[in-house]
């Protein structure tokens, strides 16, 4: 039975403490906030866990084998680096960390102590990008040729990080995990409407080494809420609106083809193909629960989960290099190239 203490009981810890509490090859040990009043939700709620304002006194029990931590982005490096040190497995909210080199240091860490690092990209664990991730590994899409993202609402307006950080890291970790590679370039643009506050609307481009190009449209300024991505393969495309109460993801054979057949050569070079559209069944599990199995599993098999602190760190180097391309109005940042992520 693994042992959890959760750091963090505000947005999103609340979340984390349902989930951890109902696994069934785990137990919610300890929860830590700074706030008395917050802990007296948890103690109603689950009278059996320890709540503590000092979240050493989780680091310093033996009996818990994994911190989870919600707090502001600003303290994840600290606590992070801390729980390691103390051996405990670490699940990370999302950005794992404010600086790439934080998350490699994060990373080497768990490495030479052979804890899992988990970062909390909750939608990988999504039953629609699942099966997107299926399409894509089965060729049923051909070659991809784009992602376009829209991502905007009105607020929730962050203090510590961007609309980059806060919308268009979801982005970054689905790519991420559909296309198996970075991009070697990112192009911004993107700006905060009110001074003293994190940029609140931000479009980005990333370009890729197999041909393809993503552009993420981000927003906290937007008066509706809209959660759309669209893909275009050489074969199919699909598009996923996760506002969708059913039918989430659709799949649409159409595209188009170009010939040089000099025997053609006075029709017209561009065809376009129409078949059906589908929408698959998917699966309807919560995906922040099929999170938490992954990591419970991943501590008990010695392994690292789907999300690893590798996934989370090649995301904070393009939110670097996103928020670098923003500042200097659009130019272009080169990342180094990499292998294939596997």
């Amino acid at each position: 039975m693994i042992r959890i203490g959760v750091i963090g009981y505000g947005y999103w810890g609340p979340n984390l403490v349902r989930n951890f509490a109902e696994l069934k090859d785990a137990q919610l040990a300890a929860v830590a906030d700074l706030d008395p009043k917050k802990l007296e939700l948890v103690n109603k709620r689950f009278p059996a866990v320890k709540t503590t304002t000092d979240f050493q006194e989780l680091l310093r029990d033996p009996e818990i084998d994994a911190i989870a931590i919600a707090t502001p982005v600003s303290t994840h490096f600290e606590l992070g680096m801390a729980a390691l040190k103390a051996g405990k497995h670490v699940w990370l909210e999302k950005p794992m960390t404010e600086t790439s080199l934080q998350a490699r240091q994060l990373v080497d860490a768990a490495e030479r102590k052979k804890l899992v690092l988990h970062v909390d990209h909750t939608f990988i664990y999504t039953g629609a990008v699942k099966k997107m991730k299926d399409l894509v590994d089965s060729d049923e899409l051909g070659k991809i040729l784009y992602y376009d993202s829209t991502r905007v609402n009105l607020g929730l307006f962050q203090r510590d990080v961007s609309v980059i950080s806060d919308l268009a890291v979801h982005d970054f970790s689905i790519l991420d995990y559909l296309l198996g590679e970075q991009p070697t370039a990112v192009s911004a643009g993107g700006i905060n409407h009110f001074p003293g506050t994190p940029e609140n609307l931000a479009y980005i481009t990333m370009f890729y080494d197999s041909g393809a190009i993503a552009h993420v449209n981000c927003s906290w300024l937007a008066p509706v809420k809209v959660r759309t991505v669209l893909v275009g393969g050489t074969k199919k495309m699909f598009v996923y609106d996760d506002l969708q109460p059913s039918e989430k993801l659709k799949i649409y054979d159409k595209g188009v083809s170009f010939t040089d057949d000099p025997a053609k050569i006075y029709q017209m070079r561009v065809g376009y193909r129409t078949g059906d559209m589908w929408a698959p069944k998917l699966d309807e599990s919560e995906a922040l629960r099929a999170g938490a199995n992954d990591f419970i599993t991943a501590i008990e098999k010695k392994k690292q989960t789907a999300c690893d602190g590798r996934l989370g760190a090649r995301v904070i180097q393009i939110i670097e290099a996103a928020t670098s391309s923003m500042k200097a109005r659009g130019e272009t940042i080169h990342l180094p190239r990499t292998e294939k992520v596997l």
